[in-house]
């Protein structure tokens, strides 16, 4: 969650969906904000908390000068301040609070307003590490293979250790058409590449239809200032066509605005009945109330782990206050609330800082938890085979996770390779000829590039098939049931 310095502008978080960072896991509130200034910090509600002491001055001056006077090199005045109060946010230990020098700054308020390009991926910044937390839906990121918690190491071979989060981020964005290939580490496993061809990122919202049976379904891929209206013409419409009951699918989608969904949940709570509520640091709470009404038919939501923030805040409140139920898998857990500070540094620079934290209707803190479905259910096993390295020719004999991610992703297309352990035995050359012979492939019954390339496609388009997507179909029965 974000607000822009204390009078709550509308950030447009989304638009870092070129390479989201950490502050993409926010959510912008519009309105009074009364925590402002006693959470803050800044306005010096506490003894003490509005300067620092003579002794703290000293020592801070001392140590400035004996590095401007003493140091093997000359240092730039700029950067000595910069690294002072990056170092003061870097000792909280909070991924979600960083620090943007001028030029940082500059970056970020072009990227939020203009058109953007890149690779569709949200990260974090966590234990020095650059952390996926979601690649967007219909992204080069999702196409590509990578996906929620994998470890980004490098990009075209640069290092992203030591960088900060917006850093990283600018080497990972980049023109549409262009390369990114990306180091990956994915569950402690070796290494692998990742190549992702850098596109326009899709802003597309929302997106509904009509199953069979009566069931409508509305999937939001992010909370952006205009998924609510979208929201509100698209739900409409399926009701005008006689929807029986709503699937609400946020998979995978990492957040946004509060006001978006606020808005949109106003659909489905009662009115008088809390959709969220936040919480400073003194333990005082503040509910955001609904003035909507109920619906008649049934409501489930599709939740996974790249299901986080504004996501989270609608799942929770529809299954607390409207009496939806929850599939899929446990979500992300991101109960925290940002504030950009600019104005109040006065040259360019900017603050962004944890200031709150946010509760579902009942008052339940998801932060690093997430929120448990009410029926849990797994994708299949190939759904998260990754991308093969391609580094070698995989044959006879070869051990490893690449033929392990072969084989499942043989089985996910009805070749049975005989084992999925990562030892190509005879039975997985057997059916990467015949795969081979199904695609006008040389039939070697080893694994080149091109048959990798072949392999990885026939999945991808197996995992996009809505037939094999079984929580969707867990979810579409679940609300036929209630319909019954």
């Amino acid at each position: 969650m974000f607000w822009k310095g204390r009078n709550l502008y509308i950030l447009l978080a989304f638009i870092l969906l070129a390479m989201f960072a950490s502050s993409v896991l926010t959510l912008t509130i519009v309105g009074p904000f009364s925590f402002a200034e006693q959470g803050s910090g800044v306005s010096g509600s506490k003894p003490g908390a509005s300067g620092f002491t003579q002794q703290e001055l000293k020592k801070l001056s001392t140590t400035y000068e004996l590095i401007q006077s003493q140091y093997l090199h000359e240092v730039d005045r700029t950067k000595l301040i910069d690294g002072a109060i990056s170092g003061m946010l870097g000792s909280l230990n909070d991924p979600y609070t960083t620090y943007m020098d001028q030029k940082e700054a500059e970056q970020f308020n072009d990227m939020l307003n203009s058109s953007f390009q890149g690779i569709g991926a949200e990260v974090s910044l966590e234990e020095g590490r650059v952390k996926v937390v979601s690649p967007i839906k219909g992204s080069p990121a999702e196409r590509a293979g990578i996906r929620t918690n994998d470890i980004i190491l490098s990009v075209n071979g640069e290092k992203l250790d030591g960088l900060s989060l917006t850093e990283a981020v600018m080497k990972i964005r980049g023109a549409k058409g262009s390369q990114a290939k990306l180091q990956v580490m994915r569950g402690g496993a070796e290494p692998i590449e990742i190549v992702v061809v850098r596109d326009d990122i899709p802003i597309e919202t929302v997106h509904s239809e009509m199953l069979d049976g009566g069931v409508g379904k509305i999937e939001v891929r992010e909370f952006v200032q205009n998924t609510a209206k979208a929201f509100k013409e698209q739900l409409k419409a399926l009701e005008d066509q006689g929807m029986k009951g709503l699937v609400i699918d946020v998979r995978g989608d990492p957040g946004g605005m509060l006001q978006a969904v606020v808005e949109m949940l106003e659909h489905f709570v009662p009115s008088g009945k809390p959709i969220v509520q936040v919480e400073d640091r003194t333990g005082k709470r503040e509910q955001t109330v609904s003035k909507g009404s109920s619906k008649p038919y049934p409501i489930v939501v599709l939740i996974n782990n790249g299901s986080a923030s504004a996501s989270e805040i609608m799942a929770g409140a529809l299954k607390e206050a409207a009496g939806a139920k929850l599939v899929g898998e446990k979500t992300y857990g991101k109960g925290t609330v940002q504030v950009t500070y600019q104005q109040e540094l006065g040259d360019g620079s900017n603050i962004k800082m944890t200031v709150m934290k946010w509760l579902t209707p009942n008052g339940n803190w998801i932060h690093q938890k997430g929120i448990e479905p009410d029926i849990a259910v797994e994708q299949p096993a190939y759904f998260k085979a990754s991308p093969m390295s391609k580094k070698t020719t995989l044959k006879a004999d070869s051990l490893g996770d690449d033929v392990k991610n072969l084989q499942l992703m043989l089985e996910g297309l009805g070749l049975s390779p005989g084992r999925t352990d990562g030892y190509f035995n005879d039975k997985t050359a057997q059916a990467v000829k015949t795969f081979q012979s199904r695609n006008g492939l040389p039939v070697t019954g080893e694994v080149d590039t091109k048959t990798a390339q072949s392999i990885e496609d026939a999945i991808t388009k197996q995992i996009r098939d809505p037939k094999n997507d079984l929580q969707l179909k867990t979810a579409v029965d679940t609300v036929k049931k209630a319909i019954q």
